[in-house]
């Protein structure tokens, strides 16, 4: 049996109910900037990260130690990413004025440095899991409060002096090698560890294919 043009329910649907509009998820903005005073030497990041409204709803800023600019850089987005999922974020647009590492997150510049490639995958992979997600460059005019805010980590940290990562070891501290496998996001011992809660560890890493 056909049905008539005429006798077709409205709407164009089966049932006569129009088909479902898919609305965008509102997206976060995130600015993000990191520096080193050396390059490597002191680093630390900064990100101001606004809502759907332009209003700024957080200022994270931190001193990561003796490091590069690029990895300063990723330790900013992923302080962005880790915020938007603490947060329920579902969509967020980043903006950087490190060119390399837009390009590299992007896919465009492959990641020859071994200091970055796990940066780079933890990035990448906190990236996907947001249902929308953008990175672009901008020039770093447009990223002051950012830069701004790295740049106060470095001289608070200045004046505080050097960190306890950066003393001379006391007779106190005992050093030891441990093997672990980077999966998930996180470092896993393949060996296990039996420290008193509290320990503090120095962690470095030396990355192997």
């Amino acid at each position: 049996m056909t049905a008539r043009r005429g006798n077709m329910p409205r709407g164009g649907g089966l049932f006569g109910d129009a088909p479902p509009e898919h609305k965008p998820v509102a997206a976060y903005q995130a600015n993000i900037d990191g520096g080193s005073r050396g390059n490597p030497g002191p680093a630390a990041y900064g990100v101001v990260i606004a809502n759907e409204k332009g209003e700024v709803v957080a200022r994270l800023k931190k001193y990561i130690g003796q490091n590069t600019n690029n990895v300063a850089e990723y330790f900013a987005l992923i302080a962005a990413l880790d915020y938007a999922h603490t947060h329920g974020i579902r969509a967020l647009r980043v903006e950087s004025d490190s060119e390399l590492l837009v390009k590299q997150i992007r896919g465009q510049y492959k990641v020859k440095s071994a200091d970055l490639r796990p940066l780079h995958e933890r990035a990448k992979k906190m990236s996907q899991a947001l249902e929308s997600f953008r990175i672009e460059h901008v020039y770093r005019e447009h990223n002051r409060e950012a830069d701004k805010l790295a740049n106060q980590a470095l001289d608070e940290t200045s004046r505080k002096g050097p960190s306890a990562t950066e003393q001379k070891p006391t007779a106190k501290e005992s050093s030891m090698r441990l093997f672990a496998r980077y999966k998930d996001g996180y470092l896993q011992p393949q060996d296990p560890l039996e420290l008193p809660d509290g320990t503090e560890v120095e962690i470095v890493l030396r990355v192997r294919k």
